[in-house]
C-alpha cells in the first residue's frame, strides 16, 4: 500500500504530518460509515493512533501485526474496535480503486484478539433498582427530570444515546398502552419498547411542570432548575446516573448498567429470552444469552453447597 493510505492521525487542522487528500477523504468515509458517535469516536482514536505508530510507513500486514503487539495491554474488546476501523480503513481503499484485492485481502487477515470466558457486567437488584428511583426530589424539576431518565433507562432498557434523542411525539399509545414507536438503535435496527405505566407517570409529572408538548423529552436545566435549552446531551444522562448510584453506596455505575438491570430483572420474573431480545434490539437471541450472562448462574451458584 501507498503512503497515501496512511489513516489520519489527528484532525486535519491539527495534524503535525502532511495530509494528502486522500488521506482525508478516507478518514471522513470510515466515520461516515458508522451511525453511533460513540462508535465514530472510537474508530477515529483507533485510526489516529494508528497513523501516528506508521508515521511515514506505508500499511502491510506486518507492520499491522507490529501495531497490534503494541496494544495488547488494551481490553481484547478495544483491540477488536481498532482492528475494526482498520479494515474500514483498508474496505473504502479498496472500494475506491485505490489498492487491490490482493493487497486488501492482506491488510484485513490481522485476527481479532479472542476474547475468553464471558464479561458478567454490572446490575442491581430489584430492591437497589428501587432505591436509585428514590434518589431524586421529585418536588423539583430537576429530580422529576432525573426520575424520568432513571426510569426509561431501567424500566424500558434504552441506551443513553437513545434516551438522550427521545421526542415527546415518539410515545404514542398502541393497543391500548404507551410505547415508544420505530426507536431507531444501534446498527440501524428498529424496534417499539412499551412504556410500564409507572414510567408513563413520571413522563407526565415531568412534561406538565416544565410546561413541554413537543420535541425533546428531556431538556437541560440551569442550577436554578429553570430549561435553558432544547437538547439534553447523552453525557448529562451518564452523570445523572453516576451521582445517583453514589448516594446508594454504588460506585462505578453507568447509564448502560441500568439497560442490563431492566434486562436481568425481565428474565428472572419470568420473562421470556425471545422478548427480551426485542426489548434490548439485540439481532439474536445468542446476543441476548450473552449479554444476560444466561450461562451462569452467580445469584444460587453450583458452589455455595459444597458441604465443607
Amino acid at each position: 500500500m501507498s503512503t497515501s493510505l496512511v489513516p489520519v492521525s489527528l484532525p486535519p487542522e491539527k495534524s503535525p504530518f502532511a495530509l494528502t487528500q486522500a488521506q482525508t477523504i478516507l478518514r471522513k468515509m470510515v466515520l461516515d460509515s458508522v451511525q453511533s458517535i460513540h462508535s465514530k469516536r472510537n474508530y477515529a482514536k483507533a485510526l489516529d493512533d494508528l497513523f501516528a505508530f506508521c508515521a511515514s510507513r506505508p500499511l502491510s500486514r506486518a507492520l499491522l501485526m507490529e501495531y497490534r503487539a503494541t496494544i495488547d495491554h488494551l481490553s481484547p474488546s478495544t483491540i477488536n474496535v481498532r482492528l475494526s476501523a482498520i479494515r474500514k480503513l483498508v474496505g473504502e481503499a479498496r472500494g475506491n480503486g485505490m489498492i487491490g484485492l490482493e493487497e486488501a485481502a492482506s491488510l484485513t487477515d490481522v485476527p481479532n484478539v479472542r476474547q475468553k470466558g464471558t464479561r458478567q457486567g454490572n446490575w442491581l437488584t430489584r430492591e437497589q433498582a428501587k432505591d436509585l428511583l428514590s434518589v431524586p426530589d421529585r418536588s423539583k424539576l430537576k429530580g422529576k427530570r432525573d426520575y424520568v431518565i432513571i426510569a426509561l433507562l431501567v424500566g424500558c432498557a434504552l441506551r443513553r444515546q437513545e434516551l438522550a434523542s427521545l421526542k415527546i411525539e415518539d410515545i404514542q399509545l398502541r393497543e391500548g398502552r404507551w410505547v415508544i414507536i420505530d426507536l431507531c438503535g444501534k446498527g440501524g435496527r428498529i424496534r417499539t419498547v412499551a412504556v410500564p405505566i409507572w414510567v408513563k407517570r413520571g413522563i407526565e409529572a415531568w412534561l406538565e411542570a416544565a410546561k413541554i408538548d413537543k420535541g425533546r423529552l428531556l431538556r437541560p436545566l440551569s442550577k436554578s432548575g429553570k430549561i435553558v435549552g432544547d437538547e439534553l446531551g447523552d453525557w448529562a444522562i451518564w452523570s445523572v446516573v453516576e451521582q445517583s448510584s453514589k448516594q446508594i453506596g454504588i460506585e462505578h455505575f453507568g447509564a448502560h448498567d441500568l439497560r442490563r438491570t431492566c434486562a436481568k430483572l425481565c428474565r428472572k420474573s419470568g420473562g421470556d429470552l425471545e422478548q427480551i431480545k426485542f426489548l434490548l434490539g439485540h439481532s439474536s437471541i445468542q446476543t441476548t444469552e450473552r449479554y444476560l450472562g444466561s450461562e451462569q448462574d452467580i445469584e444460587i451458584a453450583v458452589n455455595d453447597n459444597l458441604g465443607l
